[in-house]
């Protein structure tokens, strides 16, 4: 792979153009990550607004109809809707993990096989989160093992 950096100080906005023979796994992961990089969520946390990075959060969690975003050391509330974000996040790494869950693949540290074909993932910050047997799927591909 070749990498060109042009640093032209009349340039508005910073522009990334791939030439490519074809589209290969190893490609898609880098335009996803940049794709996420450039995506930004709110979240509120102790009354004030935050703009977050989407690369910066861990999982989505859904708790008595509330909408919560998991960063390494912050937790914030967000209006949107599991499926609103869902939407938004598809061309990123993150994924749909159960019923009330979303996690950002690229922040997973280690994960393990579990009774009934679910995965337990460990986190980042630690914490352990279950990827329901429906959903297990996504990590096996992602991992070649489908």
């Amino acid at each position: 792979m070749k990498i060109n950096i042009n640093i032209d100080k009349t340039c508005a906005e910073t522009e990334i153009t791939i030439n490519c023979a074809v589209m290969s796994d190893e490609l898609e992961k880098v335009i996803a990550g940049l794709r996420a990089l450039d995506f930004k969520l709110t979240g509120t946390k102790d009354g004030q607004t935050h703009i977050l990075d989407a690369s910066q959060i861990l999982y989505i969690d859904t708790v008595d109809k509330k909408t919560f975003l998991y960063a390494k050391t912050a937790v914030y509330e967000t209006n949107l809707r599991l499926y609103e974000l869902e939407e938004n996040l598809s061309m990123s790494d993150f994924f749909r993990a159960g019923k009330s869950s979303i996690i950002n693949f690229n922040k997973i540290k280690s994960l393990k096989s579990d009774i009934d074909g679910r995965i337990i993932v460990v986190m980042e910050n630690n914490e352990r989160l279950i990827v329901s047997r429906q959903y297990a799927e996504f990590i096996k591909n992602k991992l070649g093992r489908a």
